[in-house]
């Protein structure tokens, strides 16, 4: 019997940008059944998006999940950006309020499709200055020239 081949990760390219990551963590997401049918099918907007803690719980705010029109008893608004749970472990959670007592924040990075459960990976990031991110748009474009000027030639 074949096994269905996964889909890509869902991936917040807009994190490398804004912040200089960390140490990764991956942790579970609690959501509903049409939620996880909208995760699997890739319809997840992970820019923008942040964990905070909140009643010794760690929570993801700003991760908008739209639902398949297939799904029932749905509202009208088709896509949700409510807070999420995220399961972590006590030394994951322990790990995280350090890093928020030093004024780190913690990033989604990417959502993949774990087995018949849905992960996240979050980073523990620091943002980066307006100057630091010019620096990494200047890195970046030489190494396009570079590597054009030794395909070319």
């Amino acid at each position: 019997m074949k096994k269905k081949a996964d889909k890509p990760p869902i991936v917040n390219r807009r994190a490398r940008f804004d912040y200089e990551l960390g140490e990764i963590i991956s942790a579970g997401v609690v959501l509903s059944g049409p939620e996880v049918r909208g995760a699997r099918l890739g319809h997840v907007r992970l820019s923008g998006s942040f964990a905070n803690l909140k009643d010794g719980e760690l929570w993801l705010t700003n991760m908008s999940i739209t639902i398949p029109d297939t799904a029932k008893n749905v509202t009208d608004d088709k896509e949700l950006s409510t807070p999420r749970k995220l399961l972590v472990t006590k030394k994951q959670l322990a790990q995280i309020e350090e890093a928020k007592k030093q004024g780190m924040t913690i990033v989604p990075t990417r959502l993949f499709n774990h087995g018949r459960f849905i992960k996240i990976e979050l980073a523990i990031a620091k943002g980066k200055k307006q100057y630091d991110k010019r620096e990494t748009i200047k890195r970046r474009q030489q190494d396009r020239e570079s590597n054009r000027a030794i395909k070319n030639g």
